[in-house]
C-alpha cells in the first residue's frame, strides 16, 4: 500500500513537471511573436565553399548585400498555432506579399521538399515532437516550401530555434543557377534585444532521382530584423486589410490540400506562368471560386 507521504511527492512532482511545460510553452509562444511587427530588415549572403566536378568553369553566386522594411503580420493566435505573414515595403503605394511562417506545437504532419516541385508527406512521431515546435514557410502564393520540427531553447541569455530542412531553390536564385535542385538549409531564428536574426549555414544540393546527393557548395546568409515603430509600416497594415480576404481563400484551399497527408506534387508553370504570378493579378474582390480553380490547375 502507498503512503500518504509518497501519494502527495508523487502528484507534486507530477504537477510540477506540468507547470514546468507551461512556463516553457508560454516563452516559446513569447519569442514565436515576438518576431511579429515593423522591422528595418538586412539581408546578407555569400557562398563560402565550393566542390564542383570543373572548378575552372564553375561560378559562384555572388555575394548579397539588400536592405528592407518588413511588417510582419499575426495572422492567427492560438494555443497550439500561430501565424504571420511578411509584406515587404517598397513605398507607400507598392507593397509586396513576401513569405508566410506558421508555428504549430507538437505538430506530427510534415511536407518534406523532395526535388523539382514536389514534397514528401511524412507522419511524425507523437513521441518524438513532444514539446517541439514545426515551423513551415511557405512561398509568396502560399505553396509550400520547407518544414521543420525542434524545440525552443532558452538558456544562458540564448532565445533561438533551429532545424535542418531542405528546400527548393531561393528566388535569388531561381532564374540565375541551374547546377543545383535542392538547398539543404540550416536555420536558426534568434530573438535579440533590438529584434530578432534569421541565420543560416546552407547547402547547394543535385539530387539524382535515386536520393543520391551531391554537394556542390555551401553558403552563410544572416538576415537582421531590427524593430522600428510600427508606424513606419502602416502602408502595409492597411494593404493587408484590403487583401486579406482574397489570401485567406488561398490559405484555404491549400489547407484543404495539405488535409489530404499525400505526397504534394505542382506544376512548374501552366501557360506559361507562374501561380505567384497568376495569383497577384486576382483583385482583392476576386472570389474564392477564381483562386481555388487558378490552384488547382498547378496540382498533379
Amino acid at each position: 500500500m502507498i503512503s500518504k507521504s509518497l501519494y502527495f511527492s508523487a502528484i507534486m512532482a507530477l504537477t510540477c513537471g506540468l507547470g514546468f511545460s507551461q512556463d516553457k510553452k508560454q516563452q516559446d509562444i513569447k519569442s514565436i511573436k515576438s518576431m511579429c511587427g515593423c522591422y528595418e530588415v538586412k539581408f546578407n549572403f555569400t557562398e563560402t565553399f565550393s566542390y564542383p566536378k570543373d572548378s575552372l568553369t564553375y561560378k559562384p553566386s555572388e555575394t548579397k548585400h539588400e536592405t528592407a522594411l518588413e511588417w510582419v503580420e499575426l495572422l492567427e493566435d492560438t494555443p497550439n498555432k500561430i501565424s504571420m505573414q511578411h509584406l515587404l515595403i517598397v513605398s507607400d503605394d507598392m507593397i509586396i506579399k513576401h513569405w508566410r511562417q506558421d508555428w504549430l506545437f507538437e505538430n506530427t504532419d510534415l511536407y518534406s521538399f523532395d526535388k523539382g516541385n514536389s514534397w514528401k508527406y511524412i507522419k511524425l512521431d507523437k513521441k518524438a515532437v513532444k514539446g517541439q515546435w514545426t515551423q513551415k514557410v511557405y512561398q509568396v502564393d502560399d505553396s509550400p516550401r520547407y518544414e521543420g520540427s525542434s524545440t525552443w531553447v532558452h538558456v544562458d541569455g540564448q532565445d533561438y530555434w533551429s532545424n535542418v530542412a531542405d528546400a527548393p531553390l531561393p528566388r535569388r536564385e531561381q532564374t540565375k543557377r541551374n547546377d543545383y535542385n535542392v538547398l539543404k538549409r540550416r536555420n536558426i531564428h534568434e530573438i535579440t534585444a533590438t529584434g530578432w536574426n534569421h541565420e543560416q549555414d546552407n547547402d547547394k544540393l543535385i539530387r539524382d532521382d535515386a536520393g543520391k546527393d551531391i554537394l556542390l557548395a555551401q553558403e552563410k546568409g544572416f538576415d537582421v530584423y531590427t524593430k522600428v515603430p510600427d508606424i513606419k509600416c502602416i502602408a502595409a497594415q492597411k494593404w493587408w486589410k484590403e487583401n486579406n480576404a482574397l489570401w485567406k481563400n488561398v490559405r484555404d484551399k491549400w489547407q484543404t490540400l495539405f488535409d489530404r497527408h499525400k505526397d504534394l506534387n505542382l506544376e512548374a508553370k501552366v501557360d506559361r506562368k507562374a501561380l505567384y504570378s497568376l495569383l497577384f493579378d486576382l483583385k482583392p474582390t476576386a472570389t474564392k471560386a477564381e483562386s481555388d480553380a487558378i490552384i488547382d490547375k498547378f496540382v498533379k
